[in-house]
């Protein structure tokens, strides 16, 4: 199978890795060769990373690697796709436009899918001459890693384009979890309501971020605890999440302030160094507020 890839982001060279695993051939297509070859160093380190743990051979890793190849020509990635996957970001009408532009370049009979965590799948669909082979393939990051993919129906995806996506999804080794498009879905609706609890729990003292953690993963066995969840999917993209689910679904999805303040700031988790928790190398150093009182301790030791 020939499957496009429409972002070389975090989760569209994911996509693209776990696709040429599966023996697929990955057409990997940004707007600028700069992005392009972030996407593809990216699926290079993790390769590498499942090489020195074991986990993938250097043949396999090598193998991936020749099935993969990056443009930023879309007639060129799309020209012979059988699947097509935009991971572009969450953005409705940046999704609409780009989808529609690769209808027009897509073979006919190519299933079209957008990897959306919350956004109407049944709204995109509607940019499109044909929705019938349109449905929504929400991966999670890292997506090397993570076995879940939901398969979003939306009001007009056809029965095959439904049967399509969850072979695929086998295919790659992951499992399919198939649910009506609705605000959220499944996953991002009962994640982001665990995560604005946890965020709001925090903002009233009630407990701070390493322990409303520790909670979640001692107590309810959470691999990780909602609030490091927070900063490693990227605050911004929970603030964005949590507007949509309250446009949609009503007040119990308001964003705390606690959040609206770090995202204005900049501190968007994990991918900027700071968040709830301050990051270094890919690792928690601290809580965010704890590290800044403690530098300003030092500044003041070293005036006395």
């Amino acid at each position: 199978m020939n499957v496009c890839v429409l972002g070389a982001g975090t989760m569209g060279h994911g996509i693209a890795q776990v696709s040429a695993m599966a023996g697929h051939e990955v057409r990997l297509r940004d707007v600028e060769e700069d992005l392009v070859e972030d996407g593809l160093a990216g699926i290079r380190e993790n390769l590498d990373g499942g090489v020195e743990r074991g986990k993938v051979t250097e043949a396999e890793r090598e193998a991936t690697l020749s099935r993969i190849a990056g443009t930023t020509d879309l007639e060129r990635a799309a020209a012979d796709a059988d699947l097509v996957v935009e991971a572009v970001p969450e953005d409705a009408e940046l999704k609409r436009r780009v989808l529609s532009e690769v209808a027009a370049v897509a073979p006919a009979d190519a299933v079209l899918a957008s990897n959306t965590s919350s956004l109407s799948v049944t709204g995109i669909a509607s940019a499109l001459d044909d929705p019938a082979r349109f449905v929504g393939l929400h991966f999670f990051n890292p997506v090397h890693i993570m076995g879940l993919v939901e398969v979003v129906v939306a009001e007009q995806t056809s029965a095959e384009t439904e049967a399509f996506a969850e072979s695929f999804v086998e295919d790659v080794g992951k499992t399919a979890v198939v649910v009506q498009d609705s605000p959220g879905f499944a996953s991002s609706r009962l994640g982001v309501s665990l995560g604005v609890e946890a965020m709001r729990m925090v903002q009233e003292g009630v407990a701070d971020p390493r322990d409303v953690d520790a909670a979640m993963e001692l107590g309810y066995n959470h691999p990780m605890g909602p609030i490091e969840l927070g900063d490693v999917v990227g605050l911004d993209v929970r603030l964005d999440i949590l507007e949509h689910l309250r446009e949609e679904l009503g007040e119990r999805f308001r964003p705390p302030q606690n959040l609206r303040r770090k995202v204005r700031a900049g501190k968007l988790g994990k991918k900027t160094g700071e968040g709830f928790y301050v990051w270094e190398d890919g690792e928690i150093v601290g809580v965010s507020g704890e590290v800044e009182a403690e530098g300003e301790e030092r500044q003041e030791e070293s005036h006395d």
